[in-house]
This record gives structure tokens, C-alpha cells and sequence, in this order.
């Protein structure tokens, strides 16, 4: 029903991740693995809403309807048993753009902020553009997976930290936490007084089981100091439309929130962004379960080609999303030197793990979001520099 092994030539289409490769790489003969977006056409309900839509012709002003709204909502009540009402929700012109809004209207210039390494560059950079005080609680890499290093995380937050940016789940480790690891931190968090951002936008894409849980839903106290950002964009591959769902049942968190919003005047939003959104949430699911599987055995292949192929290049299986977090440790070479044979050798475009935070030395992130053809060709030129 779902043709996910289709290719689709990306290149000349205003991408990112095909059309920048000289502006990144400082070449373009690379098979590019790195951006986080799919190489998936999105699932059908959304296509035909965004064609209906075209098919109009006129393309004026839009706003967020309520069909919108309500078809978020009833997504994360059926998925995360989360009951959020119509007044809680806001938006932004995703997520990227939502963190340095919520920066300016809930922290004060120099402010810390913490945030947990390795983790997505925005986070690093957002805090120091917008002025304020970038403090790292590294996590702990064990061979089992990454933990959190629980005293020296309250350590940070005790030193008069003002906001924790969470990542649930963990880009680029594909990390779900657990409903104890973020009630913990969560709780922590209301005892110093450190506003909680949760960027969830990879929440739809648990893997193997594994269960997403909302920051926000565990208790009305971490509720009350959390703004919650998630996303049609990662799940159904429509990051260009510049669309994402902000929500928060404080009333002094969502005010301010939407005050710096109505200051800049973003909150009118993107006319396809809209469409899109109430479009995915309302018919996207049974795309989204045969995503979730193709994923998966694009995942076990990945783990088993290199396993048997290149020993000294390794991964722990994410729990979540479509992002291997490659460890080039035991490959022989230091991290310049295998950022050079990913370019040079196996004509490869990937995300280099110090982007990350320093914890990410020895470390490059794949994106395996693409038809399994791709994915073999992307293994094999590795194959050839390890």
C-alpha cells in the first residue's frame, strides 16, 4: 500500500540535504545521509490536502483552525493518553524558531540554561545567540546505552539554572526516557525553579515497542513549569512547511510564550503548514505504523550489515526516530581522519558528531530515513574507508 522503497530524486528541489552539499561539505559528489528529514513521499491524506489546496489557486493569508487544533489533540490523548485543551495550545514556525521565542519570554539576558551532550547543535547555538549562559550536563555513554548523570544534573540545576531544554526523545541518540527518568528530572526541576522546554518532535517515531512519554502528562507540578514543542514535521516528513504545536497549561508560561509570538508577529503561520497539520493528525496513523516498521528493518540491516562488515564501526539501536549514532572509536583512525574517509573515501555526507558537544568525539550520525536501496549503497561506501 505504502511504496517506501521508491526513489525519488531529490536533487533540484530547493532541499537542504541534496542542495547545500557544496556549502556544507565543500563538495557534491557525496551520497547525503545527514539532515533529519525523510526521503519518504508523506502519507497520502496529506499529499491530497495539500493538492486540494493547490488546486484552489490562491494562496492569501491562513490561520490555525479548529479542525487543526482538535486533530492535535485527539492524536496525543489516543497515543499518550495526554488530555490537552483548545487554550493550551499555541504555535510556531517550528520548533527551531519556538525554542529562541520561549528563551526571550521566560529567561532574562545572561540567564543559564542546560542543556544534556551530545546533543542537537541548535541548542547550543540558540542559547549563546540569544544571550544567555549555555551550561552542559554531559550524559554518561555505558555499554548498555547513555544515562544521565543524575548528581551532577541536580548539581547544575542547584547553581541557579533558569531553564532545561529536554530533548524526549534524544537527538542524536535516539533515546526514549523513561516515565521514572523524566519524572525525576522533571520534579528536580520544579524544586530549583528551572523552567522545563521539551522538544518532542521526534515523540511518533518509537521504535520497537518502545513508549513515548509526555514530559507534561506525568503530574500537574511538572505540568505547571513545562512548555511542550511537537511537530507533524519529523513524523510525517513535511519539515519545509514551517509548522509546529506549542502547548502549556500554565497560563503565566503560555502568555509570556505567546506575547514574545505576538510581539514578532509569527503567530499567523503558514497557509500549507496548517493544511498540512490537521491533515496528518487526523489520517496519517496507519502510514505512520508501516513507516515505523520499514524503519526498523532499515535499522536491523544497518546493525547487521556493519557487525558483520565493519566491526570496528558500531551503534546502539535507537529507540526512536530514523538517526544512528555511529561510534568510530575502535575504527583505528582518529575524528578528523575519519571525517576525512567519510568525504573523501567513501564519498559520504554525514552529520560529524563534535557538532553535538565535545562528548560526540568519535561519534557521526547517519540518517537511515530512506528506501533500503539507498541505505546498502550507503554501507557499502563506508565498507570502503573501514
Amino acid at each position: 500500500m505504502y511504496d517506501f522503497d521508491k526513489e525519488i530524486d531529490r536533487r533540484g528541489s530547493c532541499s537542504v540535504k541534496y542542495d547545500s552539499l557544496k556549502e556544507v561539505f565543500g563538495r557534491e559528489d557525496l551520497l547525503p545521509m545527514w539532515v533529519a528529514d525523510m526521503d519518504f513521499r508523506t502519507a497520502p491524506g496529506v499529499l491530497k490536502a495539500v493538492r486540494d489546496a493547490a488546486d484552489l489557486g490562491v494562496f492569501g493569508y491562513g490561520f490555525r483552525s479548529a479542525d487543526s487544533v482538535d486533530s492535535f489533540i485527539a492524536w496525543v490523548e489516543s497515543r499518550y493518553s495526554w488530555s490537552v485543551k483548545r487554550e493550551w495550545v499555541s504555535s510556531a514556525p517550528g520548533i527551531v524558531a519556538a525554542l529562541p521565542l520561549a528563551i526571550n519570554a521566560l529567561t532574562s539576558a545572561g540567564d543559564k540554561i542546560l542543556i544534556q551532550t551530545p546533543v542537537y547543535p541548535p541548542f547550543h547555538a540558540i542559547v549563546k545567540e540569544n544571550g544567555r549562559t549555555l551550561v552542559k550536563s554531559p550524559l554518561i555513554n555505558t555499554e548498555t546505552g547513555w544515562e544521565i548523570d543524575w548528581a551532577d544534573f541536580e548539581s547544575r540545576l542547584a547553581d541557579g539554572v533558569k531553564m532545561f531544554i529536554l530533548c524526549s526523545s534524544h537527538n542524536p541518540l535516539g533515546r526514549i526516557w523513561s516515565h521514572e527518568e523524566l519524572k525525576r528530572m522533571g520534579e528536580l526541576c520544579c524544586k530549583y525553579g528551572t523552567v522545563i522546554f521539551s522538544d518532542e518532535i521526534h515523540a511518533d517515531l518509537s521504535l520497537y515497542g518502545n513508549r513515548h512519554t509526555v514530559m507534561a502528562s506525568i503530574s500537574e507540578e511538572i505540568a505547571q513549569n513545562t512548555i511542550t514543542a511537537m511537530a507533524p514535521s519529523k513524523t510525517f516528513n513535511v519539515a519545509g512547511m514551517l509548522n509546529s504545536v506549542i502547548v502549556s497549561s500554565s497560563e503565566r508560561l503560555l502568555a509570556s510564550y505567546n506575547g514574545e509570538l505576538k510581539r514578532l508577529h509569527l503567530d499567523l503561520g503558514n497557509l500549507f503548514g496548517h493544511i498540512t497539520m490537521a491533515a496528518a493528525y487526523r489520517e496519517g496513523g496507519e502510514w505512520l505504523e508501516h513507516l515505523k516498521i520499514y524503519l526498523e528493518k532499515n535499522i536491523d540491516f544497518a546493525h547487521d550489515f556493519l557487525a558483520r562488515e565493519v566491526p570496528g564501526v558500531t551503534f546502539l539501536k535507537p529507540q526512536s526516530s530514523f538517526l544512528l549514532w555511529l561510534d568510530f572509536r575502535k575504527s583505528g583512525y582518529t575524528h578528523e581522519e575519519v571525517r576525512n574517509r567519510l568525504l573523501d573515501i567513501s564519498k559520504l555526507g554525514l552529520n560529524d558528531g563534535l557538532a553535538f558537544g565535545r562528548d560526540g568525539e568519535g561519534f557521526f550520525r547517519m540518517n537511515i530515513g530512506t528506501n533500503r536501496a539507498r541505505v546498502e549503497e550507503g554501507l557499502k561506501r563506508l565498507k570502503k574507508a573501514f
